[in-house]
């Protein structure tokens, strides 16, 4: 069994950082947006807790637009510490990685309108390289395949998450970032279907997301996932207003390093 690691997070909403429902997340209006935590505390001293720490490899995810100068406090805090996603572009990808972000974290630029955008995937490779690209595949279940969701997980693809998936997408990334979109964000328990696909056939370092809400779930992720598959944790953690004590799941991962 390899060696499971915690990866932390910090959510960016307006500036701000918060924890959000994302499938209530929209482009167009703000009523009906299901907010689960939000703080004045600044990214920065989130990014001075994981460095303290030693949780590289966590995700700073801007959610819309107005977060740029948040993320980079936070990058600033903790060089080479982060991957950061939410609007990545081939044109903007660079300022990320110069900002001091080890690894772009890739979504709506290649997987909308419900489908991938192959161009665009292989002009991201072209402007950052494979090595600092994550793809983020988020996903719903319908009868027991995993569908990849787009458009802020409102719109799914005829594409699923599957073997042969993972391994030509694999061909483009350093890693893979799998949000299962069905069960973000509630605390309901994590998806044990997928971490097992994961585990045996990502072909890349994967971070799994979704549900996540004790430290037995990260014991659940371990053994179903064979060792191979990470995980993060967002509102269920005390210090985004949650239950499950963020030092417990620090102690958790440095057990298994």
């Amino acid at each position: 069994m390899g060696t499971m690691k915690f990866r932390p997070c910090i959510d960016l909403h307006e500036g701000k950082v918060k924890q959000i429902v994302g499938s209530t997340l929209s482009d167009t209006k703000r009523e009906g947006l299901v907010t689960n935590f939000a703080t004045d505390l600044s990214p920065a001293h989130f990014a001075a807790i994981y460095k303290r720490d030693g949780l590289a490899g966590g995700h700073i995810i801007m959610l819309g637009p107005g977060n740029d100068d948040a993320a980079a406090s936070a990058i600033a805090e903790f060089p080479q510490g982060f991957h950061v996603g939410g609007g990545i572009t081939p044109q903007n990808a660079r300022h990320y990685l110069d900002l001091g972000a080890s690894h772009v974290i890739v979504t709506s630029c290649i997987f909308k309108d419900g489908r991938i955008y192959w161009q665009n995937l292989e002009s991201m490779v072209s402007a950052v390289g494979k090595e600092r690209l994550v793809l983020d595949l988020s996903c719903i279940r319908q009868d027991n395949v995993y569908y990849i969701a787009t458009d802020r997980w409102q719109r799914l693809t005829s594409v699923t998450v599957s073997k042969d998936t993972l391994e030509t997408l694999g061909a483009y990334c350093d890693e893979f970032l799998i949000h299962a979109a069905h069960v973000e964000g509630k605390r309901s328990g994590i998806d044990g279907g997928m971490v097992k696909m994961l585990g045996e056939f990502s072909p890349r370092p994967t971070t799994y997301a979704g549900g996540i809400r004790s430290v037995e779930d990260l014991d659940l992720v371990l053994s179903l996932g064979q060792g191979k598959v990470d995980a993060t944790v967002g509102s269920a953690l005390d210090i985004f207003g949650g239950s499950l004590k963020y030092e417990d799941v620090v102690a958790w991962h440095k057990n298994h390093q």
